[in-house]
């Protein structure tokens, strides 16, 4: 019986740890990407252009810590969709990450994002 009993806890703890690497919403990090030399990735307070300019981040921002996305292609989307319809898609429902840069945390359009790292000395 004692089997039997490590046997459902060790299943139980396997079963959460797949649901919580699951919900992983992309990597632990963000860098700016595509944003020109002079200018600044804004960060705003809700997840829209019309929201209020919270903060800015530099064109080589990096360490972007990701705490969440919202909006974008989805998987399905992603793979089966045409090229024409994906951009469709991307302009009526464009990707915004909620983001922490410098203790300040807010929403930037994820267009200006790529995986990145961060090194605790650079944050």
């Amino acid at each position: 019986m004692k089997i039997c009993i490590r046997c459902f806890l060790f299943l139980v703890v396997f079963l959460i740890s797949q649901d919580a690497n699951s919900e992983a919403d992309g990597p632990d990090h963000w860098e700016v990407y595509g944003v020109e030399a002079g200018d600044v990735l804004n960060i705003r307070q809700e997840p829209n252009w019309k929201s209020q300019k919270i903060g800015e981040i530099p064109p080589d921002g990096k360490c972007l810590k990701n705490l969440r996305c919202v909006g974008g292609l989805t998987y399905d989307e992603f793979t089966n969709l045409s090229e024409a319809e994906k951009n469709k898609i991307r302009k009526e429902r464009p990707r915004w990450c909620y983001i922490e840069y410098k203790r300040k945390k807010g929403w930037v359009a994820g267009r200006y994002l790529r995986e990145g790292f961060c090194n605790q000395n650079s944050n």
